[in-house]
């Protein structure tokens, strides 16, 4: 039986840009994405293993270094396991085992944590429910933001809690044909 490919660093770091910058911040999914990827405040960190053992190890390691730095250095992290948790309900049972390890570990009210998935899927869809997108990348990846920049971000934004239905209104309008034709899979951009 021959194992599949593994991902390197640097592709599943360019997927990841190429992701950020054509469907999120390009159908503008997160009106607060741009400012810090404009910035250089976002911290791409990558997690190669196919196991999920140390993933969480990884995932400690990257909150320490985001609440160590100044929010003008690193605001954000996107921790990305390109090889690890293929199948979207093991990532899901492990973001929640996650988001009790890092409120144990005191991070509870500083960090935030929030997934993304290849075939994220909300309760009560289909599985080729366009809206589905709206937390799909290309990798699954962790992300980590601080509660301080959020909820600068919620009052700078009017009406933030309308973003999600404004997200949905969007990718049904693209569609999923429209969605592809962002080419923004796995392995679609050069490292």
């Amino acid at each position: 039986m021959t194992l599949p490919a593994t991902i390197a660093a640097p592709q599943a770091e360019a997927d990841m840009r190429r992701w950020l910058e054509r469907a999120v911040i390009g159908l503008n999914l997160c009106p607060f994405a741009k400012a810090v990827h404009v910035k250089g405040q976002i911290h791409y960190a990558v997690y190669e293993p196919v196991e999920d053992a140390d993933l969480m190890d990884a995932l400690l390691a990257q909150a320490r270094e985001l609440v160590a730095l100044d929010a003008a250095v690193r605001d954000t992290t996107l921790l990305i396991a390109p090889n690890a948790l293929p199948d979207f309900l093991d990532f899901n049972d492990f973001t929640a085992r996650a988001e009790r390890r890092l409120a144990r570990e005191g991070f509870d009210g500083v960090l935030q944590l929030a997934s993304f998935h290849p075939q994220f899927q909300f309760a009560g869809t289909e599985a080729d429910d366009i809206g589905n997108a709206t937390n799909r990348a290309p990798h699954p990846t962790l992300h980590l933001l601080r509660e301080d920049s959020v909820s600068r971000a919620v009052e700078a934004f009017p009406e933030a809690e309308a973003i999600f239905e404004r997200n949905i209104d969007t990718l049904e309008a693209l569609g999923a044909q429209g969605w592809a034709e962002l080419d923004v899979g796995p392995g679609s951009a050069k490292p």
